[in-house]
């Protein structure tokens, strides 16, 4: 029996919005799916993991971490990064890195988000290639995956509590900077790189064409360099930034419906990440058209498959920054007519 899971990172609206933007949707197929399930369960989540919710989830579904509402919830997951982007990570304590701009906003430091910082691999390469001595000079490998994503052997620096980028974009960053005993030497390295590319020709060009300097780097997502762990279900992505792609097989990226339907794989894991953008920013009304595009592509035919037995058994799981819900369904749940269809169960 074929079982899709479909990820949907910021799909569940703030509470004190979600009235407003159900009134607003014309979703006939999602809320058949939201209504008609045979199991729906609703996840608060502890922010003091410094990630959000589907970061954890991900990395537990994939078997690369713990329950996300477990004591041990946490998102280690630079070896399999390095391992997607074709790279053997040696024994060792690994970070990604991802390259930022980051501002000043009245009286605190405001990070922006990745998905609007336009970075060549031009650009990027003369970064990385002006920072590694410093990482060097400390004893820190620096490795390049592609213009986004990074990685740092630090074997010290296991005991860091960092947080992913999503989680602190639009946040005060003091409250998101790496804490813990070896904080202070990677806010150090975090400082020299800072000036280095304060005056780099790579951001004075930049600025010069409009674009935002790439002037600081973030660090995250840090694991010890344990073997390969046992293959998850197959995963498929789309719309998502390129340290999740990487976690899937090359050929397994992109995500179209009609190819995930006609694999002959048994479970497949979607993630779209095309709704946290606009959730990130409280863009409702970008976030809106998004979601009328996921009713189109994805909803509709699901809901389809679904009642044609194409597909045995669907689950979808949504979240925001503090709670994730699944709702699982079947062909059978779809036959409880006395049960109303609505988008309410986007208020739990």
């Amino acid at each position: 029996m074929k079982q899709l899971t479909l990820a949907l990172p910021f799909a569940l609206p703030p509470a004190e919005l979600a009235a407003d933007l159900q009134r607003a949707m014309q979703a006939p197929a999602l809320a058949a799916l939201l209504s008609r399930t045979h199991e729906h369960r609703l996840t608060a989540f502890d922010n003091s993991t410094r990630v959000l919710p589907h970061e954890a989830w991900l990395a537990h579904a994939l078997g690369l971490a713990g329950a996300p509402d477990g004591p041990a919830a946490g998102v280690p997951l630079a070896p399999a990064v390095m391992r997607g982007f074709g790279q053997a990570p040696a024994a060792g304590y690994w970070l990604l890195v991802h390259p930022v701009h980051v501002q000043i906003a009245r009286n605190h430091l405001l990070m922006g988000d990745q998905r609007q910082l336009p970075l060549d691999e031009a650009d990027a390469r003369a970064l990385f290639d002006a920072a590694r001595p410093y990482f060097d000079e400390i004893g820190k490998p620096l490795l390049y995956g592609d213009a986004q994503t990074w990685f740092v052997r630090a074997d010290d620096w296991g005991g860091l509590r960092t947080a992913s980028p999503d989680a602190a974009t639009g946040q005060n960053l003091t409250a998101w900077m790496p804490e813990g005993e070896q904080a202070r030497a990677s806010r150090k390295l975090q400082n020299e790189v800072q000036m280095l590319w304060h005056e780099h020709p790579v951001n004075v060009a930049r600025q010069a064409r409009g674009l935002a300097p790439v002037n600081s780097f973030w660090l995250w997502g840090g694991a010890d360099a344990a073997p390969a762990a046992a293959p998850g279900p197959l995963l498929l992505s789309a719309d998502c930034p390129p340290w999740l792609a990487a976690l899937a097989a090359p050929p397994r990226r992109p995500a179209e419906l009609a190819a995930v339907l006609g694999r002959a794989d048994e479970r497949a894991l979607v993630a779209l990440g095309g709704l946290v953008g606009a959730g990130l920013g409280a863009d409702w009304s970008h976030w809106l058209l998004q979601m009328q595009r996921l009713e189109q592509q994805w909803f509709a035919p699901l809901l389809a498959a679904l009642k044609n037995g194409s597909l045995g058994q669907l689950t979808l799981m949504l979240s925001n920054r503090d709670a994730y819900a699944e709702f699982s369904g079947s062909k059978q749940a779809q036959r409880k007519f006395w049960r109303k269809i609505t988008l309410n169960k986007l208020s739990t």
